[in-house]
């Protein structure tokens, strides 16, 4: 079993900068593709990243100019690094883990989820 926790969330000003991180338990980290996914109020889960096992990322068009993910095998996390933030990025923001290789955007492809971090952005 994969259990995802993640941390970082918080209050920011626009235009500021927020490190989200995901702590991802079990052994197999490394063979799977990490993601992040945004909801905010009355929206469907969107999208944000995705880093593959071997570092290939993908970045929503919203923020590919903004936000950078990263992980870390050998310490099993995932983190987004968030700058420019704009109100619009309000959200909670969710970890998650695929089995699939390449760098997958669809929710339903991912197999395992954190309960998410709420980032909040004031104009």
């Amino acid at each position: 079993q994969v259990q995802l926790v993640e941390s970082g969330g918080g209050l920011v000003q626009a235009g500021g900068s927020l490190r989200l991180s995901c702590a991802v338990s079990g052994r197999t980290f490394s063979t799977y593709t990490m993601g992040w996914f945004k909801k905010a109020p009355g929206k469907e889960r969107e999208f944000v990243a995705a880093i593959s096992r071997i570092g290939d990322t993908y970045l929503a068009n919203s923020v590919k100019d903004r936000f950078t993910i990263s992980r870390d095998n050998a310490k099993t996390t995932v983190s987004l690094h968030m700058n420019s933030l704009k109100p619009e990025d309000t959200a909670i923001y969710y970890c998650a883990a695929s089995s699939l290789l390449g760098l997958p955007s669809q929710p339903p492809t991912y197999n395992y989820w954190g309960q998410g971090t709420q980032v909040t952005v004031s104009s």
